[in-house]
């Protein structure tokens, strides 16, 4: 096969209008509440053969695709985590992404092998591909639900670490004999993986940011591409010791996210730019791969049947038995419950079996496209009403006090822009009265059309965008202050510094 300039002039056309449209589709998405996944995925079958004609059927090509375009999207998901949120819920997080998932497997495979007959290996790999949430297909919902941080934080954790251990199951079962040496032997494998993996993140991770902060780089740009190489080589060392990368590439860019680097700003929108990209090919790819007069009445049904089991039984079972790890309140498992989004992270893992050639892997691609596709149809809009309805709405910590932060590298300081919400109790209260900590100030106020410098004996009002500079070493103390006042006025914890 043959590539001319001609046909590259014409992949060029089709791929930036269909880039450009998948840009436009996340506005759609998101009003409606749905992940963009969902669009993007029928993209990719309306651009297959059942539609305008584009063959694609590779799935070793799809395969190393998948994975590389994971590597990018938990690349951006460790590089714009926030450390300081997700540890008080890590445990949690990290006995989901385990324990939880071995439970899931357990439930789902157990159940699609006694209820509809499906053979022993593809039941394990059903429950193993469907069982991991993906975090692109949670965060685009949460985006718009304001939850407390001990639930985002979990969910986040969780998306973020339990690629590791799935893909490693899968891959062992795909190759046959996975239980040959027992069950023990398979754990141990799959611990070795995890552990090494972890550390060479870490190793990754704390080098980089070491390196980073001594370099001094002769154009800022370079520092967003030397960031998102750092994860990138994290993933490979994994892979060349045998362990697992998407472990190292998640904590390597964890670790990176939260060092202090320069130009961190640009380096966080970069590779948000760059993992919307991975998102918008792998899903329209993964759409191109499926043929939908493959699909049946029969394989839907495995399908439906199989994702009410993995929904109502296997996903809050692993909740609850992974609670036992961090206790959580009944309100927050229910809602962990039902916001087990998945994504394409379960039809990349399908992928893997289907590259191996394992008998029944072309249905079992199938049935995981159409679970993921009719339950993400499901789950994603409710999600909002269920934490309304469980109470989770976090109003105090979103509405009464919106805050935004950019960098200031050369002075190590942070420029906040806080809006105060009409239930805001910083309303009246003057800017004397916030007693910020020492090395924070308000700097101008922002009322209507005008811009007002403030005075100690200046009143907050209702509406106002309040630009303050403070140390980044007391951010956190600057933050949290503020938030104390919005949500009991000027005298809360009176008799306490700030």
């Amino acid at each position: 096969m043959t590539f001319d300039a001609h046909d590259l002039d014409v992949f060029l056309l089709v791929g930036s209008a269909v880039t450009l449209l998948a840009i436009l589709a996340v506005r759609v998405s998101s009003r409606a509440g749905l992940p963009s996944l969902i669009l993007y995925l029928l993209m990719g079958v309306v651009l297959g053969s059942s539609g305008l004609g584009i063959e694609f059927s590779d799935a070793s090509l799809a395969h190393a695709i998948g994975f590389g375009a994971l590597v990018v999207i938990l690349a951006e998901g460790g590089l714009t985590t926030d450390w300081r949120e997700i540890r008080p819920s890590m445990p949690l997080g990290l006995a989901l992404a385990t324990i939880g998932m071995a439970v899931s497997v357990t439930v789902v495979a157990v159940g699609v092998h006694y209820l509809l007959g499906l053979p022993w290996q593809i039941a394990v790999l059903l429950g193993a591909a469907t069982s991991a949430t993906d975090a692109a297909a949670v965060f685009s919902v949460l985006r718009v639900v304001p939850l407390p941080r001990r639930i985002t934080g979990v969910l986040e954790a969780e998306s973020g670490l339990n690629d590791a251990p799935t893909v490693v199951l899968v891959v062992l079962v795909s190759a046959g004999g996975a239980l040959e040496h027992g069950v023990l032997a398979m754990g141990l494998e799959i611990l070795y993986e995890l552990v090494v993996g972890l550390a060479v993140g870490l190793a990754v991770g704390w080098a980089g940011a070491w390196t980073m902060r001594r370099a001094a780089l002769p154009s800022s740009g370079l520092y967003p591409l030397a960031v998102v190489c750092l994860t990138v080589l994290a993933y490979g060392l994994g892979a060349l010791a045998h362990a697992s990368g998407f472990a190292a590439v998640y904590v390597a860019a964890l670790v990176l996210g939260n060092a202090d680097l320069p130009h961190r700003a640009a380096t966080r929108s970069f590779v948000e730019g760059v993992a919307w990209l991975a998102q918008i090919g792998l899903f329209i790819m993964l759409g191109l791969l499926l043929t939908p007069e493959r699909l049946t009445w029969h394989t839907i049904g495995i399908a439906l049947v199989a994702g009410f089991i993995l929904t109502a039984v296997a996903r809050p079972l692993s909740v609850a038995v992974s609670s036992l790890v961090q206790r959580a309140p009944w309100r927050d498992q229910a809602f962990l419950s039902w916001a087990g989004l998945r994504g394409a992270v379960p039809i990349v893992f399908a992928t893997i079996p289907l590259a191996a050639g394992v008998p029944g892997a072309t249905q079992l691609f199938d049935i995981v496209f159409v679970l993921v596709v009719a339950y993400t149809l499901l789950t994603g809009p409710t999600l909002p009403w269920v934490a309304r309805w469980l109470g989770l709405v976090d109003g105090q910590e979103l509405r009464d006090l919106e805050v935004e932060a950019a960098p200031l590298e050369r002075v190590a300081a942070d420029l906040l822009q806080v809006r105060i919400a009409e239930e805001s109790h910083l309303h009246g209260v003057e800017v004397g009265e916030l007693r910020l900590p020492v090395g924070a100030s308000i700097s101008l106020v922002v009322r209507g059309d005008s811009v007002l410098v403030p005075e100690p004996t200046t009143a907050l009002r209702r509406g106002d965008d309040l630009i303050i500079v403070t140390p980044r070493g007391l951010r956190e103390s600057t933050e949290e202050r503020l938030r104390l006042v919005s949500r009991h006025g000027r005298l809360a914890r009176w008799g306490r510094k700030a």
